[in-house]
């Protein structure tokens, strides 16, 4: 793969192969963020589990102490009062099957999480096929799938982030911005490694944390010694 000339430079900072503990890590980070807009830093975690097994998910969600620095648009399938709650705490839209028919007969995708009562589940099932394969279907373990949506979008709006397995058994989050600095984004790493690790399957065997890696949108990856994670396993 042809990499560009500022890739390159980057990737001319430091080892590849070498791990780094976190503070070093993101320093060496930001150092190659060199595009002309504010670039997220990432976090990808390889974890010692096999998505093929229900028993052994790795799936949650937990509020960054700074945020995430992107701007999130709230869609809130709910009625009555608590449409009236969910309004009232910022979500930029609610509804119910008027929205489920403006996502199925218009293709409308405008908004970033979604959130849902329980009794609106059946609405909002009819749009598995759409809202599943971008990660946007409302769960319970996620929290977006709540009686009290009010507080639900509160914390979608501060920052709160969804973390799950794919299918090569890694986790892929935003961790923030670059603009952050190394302080805050150890703050938002720390946080979600720490529900990470809480959330270690069972039935999980041998290293849980196998890999940890830092970029940026247009930087090489960063690895991150993952013994400091094993040992809190």
């Amino acid at each position: 793969m042809k990499r560009g000339k500022k890739y390159q430079d980057s990737a001319k900072l430091y080892e590849k192969i070498n791990l780094h503990d976190v503070k070093d890590a993101l320093d060496l980070c930001l150092k190659t963020a060199k595009a002309k807009f504010d670039e997220t830093v990432e976090l990808h975690v390889r974890l010692g589990v096999d998505s093929r097994h229900a028993d052994q998910q790795v799936r949650g969600a937990v509020v960054l102490p700074n945020g995430t620095g992107k701007s999130v648009r709230v869609l809130v399938f709910a009625r009555n009062e608590n449409a009236d709650a969910a309004k009232a705490a910022g979500a930029e839209y609610v509804g119910a099957e008027d929205m489920m028919q403006k996502i199925q007969t218009e293709g409308w995708m405008d908004f970033d999480v979604v959130i849902a009562t329980p009794d609106m589940m059946g609405v909002v099932g009819r749009l598995g096929k759409v809202l599943g394969p971008r990660g946007l279907m409302p769960n319970p373990k996620a929290g977006t799938v709540t009686p009290d949506v009010a507080r639900a979008v509160e914390e979608a709006k501060a920052g709160k982030i969804e973390y799950r397995l794919d299918k090569t058994n890694i986790i892929h989050c935003p961790i923030g911005k670059a603009s952050f600095g190394e302080e805050k984004l150890q703050e938002n790493l720390d946080t979600l490694m720490d529900a990470i690790v809480k959330a270690k399957p069972a039935a999980a065997k041998g290293q849980y944390i196998r890999s940890c890696v830092v970029a940026t949108t247009m930087g090489p990856g960063v690895k991150i010694n993952p013994a400091r994670f094993v040992a809190a396993v």
